[in-house]
C-alpha cells in the first residue's frame, strides 16, 4: 500500500466561513445545526483553515491548461450481514453468504466500468471490512489503493443528516489533488442521505448498492465547494434486487 500524498489544507466547514468573495460559487453544506452538533470527533478529522479565494480559484494564466479534472465519488453500502451470535455486537457482525456473493458482483461491475478508486475510506465495522476484502480480491488494481479505516463512519451513519458533511471533511482530509476517484464504504441511513444530498436526487441504497457521483474541480476542496448540495452528477446506481423466481438476485445499473 502506497503512502498517501500530503493533503492540502481544507476549511473546517465551508458553509460556516464568513464573508466569502461575492464572485465565489455557492456554499457547500449549509446547515442550521450548531457547530457542536455537526462536527465529528477531532480525533477522526482535524479542522484546519483555508483561504476561500484559493478555493474558488484564481484567474487563469495565459497558456495554462484550462481543463478541470472530473472527480468521481463512490458511496458503497456494505454487503448483507449475518445475524451473529447471541452476544455479537452489531459492529462485529460478519457478512452473510449472500453478502459475500453480492460483494463479488459489485466488484465485477466497478472493474467493468473502470471506477477503480485510488483512495478508500471505510467504516471499521466487520461487515464493511469484509466487503472491502472481497473487492480487493476481485478488482484488478484495487489492492494498490490507499485505505483508511474510520471508526466514525459507523456511528455517523445513524445520525440524522450529518453524514454528507462528515464524508466531505474526511475526503478532503485524506485525499490529494492527484487522486481522482474515492470510495467511501459505510452504512445506512447515512449513506442514502449523503448520496441524496450531494446529488439532489432521491437515492435508495440497499445492502451492497453503490451510488456513483461526479463533480469537476482542481482539488476535492474545490469540487465540493463549487458543486455544493445537489450539484454532484449522479452518474448511476448499481444495485442488486431479488427476483420472484427462486429468490435469485439480479444486478441492475441505473443511468442518470
Amino acid at each position: 500500500m502506497r503512502a498517501p500524498a500530503p493533503a492540502a489544507p481544507i476549511p473546517a466547514l465551508l458553509s460556516r466561513c464568513s464573508s466569502p468573495p461575492s464572485s465565489a460559487p455557492r456554499r457547500l453544506l449549509s446547515s442550521s445545526r450548531t457547530p457542536a452538533a455537526c462536527c465529528p470527533p477531532p480525533a477522526v478529522v482535524r479542522s484546519v483553515s483555508v483561504d476561500l479565494l484559493a478555493v474558488a480559484g484564481e484567474p487563469a494564466v495565459a497558456g495554462a491548461p484550462s481543463a478541470t479534472p472530473c472527480r468521481r465519488l463512490i458511496l458503497l453500502r456494505h454487503g448483507d450481514s449475518a445475524t451473529g451470535g447471541r452476544f455479537t455486537r452489531d459492529h462485529d457482525r460478519p457478512l452473510s453468504k449472500a453478502g459475500r456473493a453480492d460483494a463479488i458482483s459489485v466488484s465485477n461491475k466497478l472493474q467493468q466500468m473502470g471506477w477503480v478508486p485510488e483512495l478508500i475510506l471505510c467504516s471499521d465495522a466487520m461487515r464493511t471490512k469484509e466487503t472491502l476484502k472481497i473487492l480487493q480480491e476481485h478488482v484488478h488494481g484495487l489492492s494498490e489503493a490507499v485505505v483508511h479505516f474510520i471508526p466514525s463512519f459507523y456511528s455517523i451513519a445513524a445520525m440524522d443528516g450529518q453524514t454528507a458533511e462528515h464524508l466531505q471533511k474526511a475526503i478532503c482530509e485524506y485525499s490529494s489533488d492527484e487522486i481522482l476517484t474515492v470510495m467511501c464504504m459505510g452504512h445506512n441511513k447515512g449513506w442514502e442521505e449523503a448520496a441524496s444530498m450531494f446529488s439532489g436526487d432521491s437515492v435508495l441504497l440497499e445492502t451492497c448498492n453503490a451510488a456513483l457521483l461526479e463533480a469537476a474541480g482542481k482539488s476535492w476542496v474545490e469540487a465540493f465547494f463549487v458543486a455544493g448540495l445537489g450539484g454532484w452528477k449522479l452518474h448511476g446506481i448499481w444495485f442488486l434486487h431479488a427476483t420472484e423466481a427462486f429468490g435469485l438476485k439480479v444486478s441492475t445499473w441505473l443511468d442518470r
